[in-house]
């Protein structure tokens, strides 16, 4: 047996456990630890931390079963260069690139590739079978592979896992439902940046609209058997 039901919301859905992978995004020093980006940004690090357990709990669960981890990780390079046009929307909005630019010496605690701040949290190491892909935008499937490797892999089923919820993990999550991916939130396992409406906000438009969302719990009773 290779398909199981997974209890959703708006409706349960059934998926093929060897064409699924867990997304795991953005969950990096930067975005979760203290001294980092987020930090110093003055937000509370709290929700972040708090779903580093259930994130442990379904890539260890995942891996036992043969799904396939897939880590995104938001950074840049050392001198900027693929950080986009300096005039470009992307650097003009990006608090983080401001930030560098104004605090060089904080270059190492926001997210350049090679630095503290960039790395995946040690709580959450890659392990040497599970993907790594880097990117520069928000959005996963932008400059990157990720399309090629689902398709390569023949994946269509990602629960997405991570930070944040309203902004790299909806971005690419609504562009994986529009190349026709099933896209499933497990809504105990992401945190958001910012007021806590943008996030339900996010989880009522992926209900209606853009996917499935289910919980940690959910996947453990419907993989317990397989």
């Amino acid at each position: 047996m290779d398909k199981l039901l997974i209890k959703a919301e708006p409706d349960s859905i059934e998926i093929e456990i060897l064409k699924t992978a867990v997304i795991v995004v953005d969950m990096q020093n930067a975005f979760i630890c203290k001294g980092g980006y987020f930090d110093i940004l003055g937000y509370d690090l709290s929700m972040a931390r708090n779903i580093i357990e259930p994130c442990k709990i379904i890539l260890n669960l995942a891996r036992s079963k043969g799904i396939k981890v897939i880590y995104l990780q938001m950074g840049c390079s050392q001198d900027l260069s693929d950080a986009g046009h300096p005039n470009s929307p992307h650097r003009l909005k990006s608090r983080a690139l401001n930030l560098i630019s104004e605090h060089p010496e904080w270059k190492e605690k926001i997210y350049i590739y090679g630095t503290w701040g960039a790395d995946i949290i040690k709580e959450l190491k890659p392990q040497p079978r599970d993907i790594i892909i880097r990117k520069q935008k928000y959005d996963g499937f932008i400059g990157t592979n990720l399309d090629i490797i689902l398709r390569t892999n023949d994946l269509k089923y990602l629960f997405f896992i991570g930070v944040a919820s309203n902004i790299c993990v909806e971005s690419t999550l609504r562009h994986a439902f529009f190349l026709d991916y099933f896209p499933i939130i497990v809504s105990d396992a992401v945190a958001h940046m910012g007021s806590k409406f943008i996030h339900e906000a996010f989880i009522s438009n992926v209900k209606n609209t853009f996917g499935w969302v289910t919980t940690t719990e959910n996947l453990l009773i419907a993989l317990k058997d397989f």
